[in-house]
């Protein structure tokens, strides 16, 4: 191929069959190498048959144009090069030979399917968003939010609502949890939401007593009635009745159990409770 005149723009194609975004990344590292280079990127995805290739290349030659690519597919990558080198074009495999030193080093074929590594990125950052939604609905934040949830935790203070939250959101659900407090009505928006969404916690009072207890004696606080057994009984009292007058709610008991294993119960349910719709 003849080099470029320094005031004519080079066009690269990157052609991918799925998002295009690991010749993407790769094709930025390799012209931070070749600065003050003007050239012109075409992207083009979800390139997945012989006639698409057909189609992008002779695209590409009217461009005079390098191609990269990167397919999982062996067949795509042999049609790709036979394609490329009939029209004269330079092409780049990116990925085919590290699939094929892996396969012989693994001693085991690729699965060849396209779009795994995007999955994975997707999931990943729906969790981080998940995350983010969690700590921004923690203790009755935000409550306009709220209908936006997965996941509603409610209870009263104590019962692991946040921690629980947040282990949950680690499996990409969005939780909002809220604190039940005695003879405070419930807020509205807990009447708007699906219900088969909301989770009311409930716990054994002396348990919940001695929590609050080593959490004031922690903070070397004292409150008045916070950790005495009347008044938290009446608490519990209040949640149960409220949990009564919405049938919809799951109930589940914390006492003693551990975060992970509330929140593989928590799971458990909203999926039977949705799959019911």
């Amino acid at each position: 191929m003849a080099q470029k005149e320094n005031t004519q723009s080079a066009t690269i194609y990157l052609i991918s069959d799925s998002t295009g975004e690991t010749a993407e990344k790769m094709l930025k590292a390799a012209m931070a190498q070749f600065p003050k280079t003007e050239t012109k990127i075409v992207r083009r995805r979800y390139v997945r048959t012989d006639e698409q290739i057909k189609t992008v290349i002779e695209e590409a030659k009217q461009d005079d144009a390098l191609l990269i690519f990167t397919f999982v597919s062996e067949p795509l990558r042999m049609k790709m090069r036979e394609v490329a080198l009939h029209s004269g074009l330079l092409a780049v495999d990116l990925l085919g030979p590290l699939l094929t030193a892996m396969s012989h080093f693994l001693d085991r074929p690729a699965h060849s399917e396209p779009g795994l590594l995007h999955q994975i990125d997707r999931e990943y950052y729906g969790r981080v968003e998940a995350v983010q939604f969690t700590v921004k609905h923690d203790d009755g934040q935000n409550l306009h939010g709220v209908k936006k949830a997965d996941i509603v935790l409610v209870g009263p203070s104590r019962t692991a609502k946040t921690p629980l939250s947040i282990y949950l959101a680690r499996f990409g659900h969005k939780v909002a949890n809220i604190p039940l407090v005695l003879n405070l009505p419930i807020p509205s928006v807990l009447e708007q939401v699906e219900q088969n969404r909301v989770v009311g916690l409930i716990i054994d009072p002396h348990r919940l007593m001695e929590i609050r207890s080593a959490r004031l004696k922690k903070l070397n606080q004292t409150k008045s009635d916070y950790d005495k057994i009347t008044p938290i009984m009446q608490e519990l009292k209040y949640c149960r009745e409220i949990y009564r007058q919405h049938p919809g709610w799951s109930i589940l008991d914390v006492t003693g159990r551990a975060v992970e294993e509330v929140a593989t119960d928590v799971r458990a349910l909203i999926r039977k409770n949705t799959a019911k719709k």
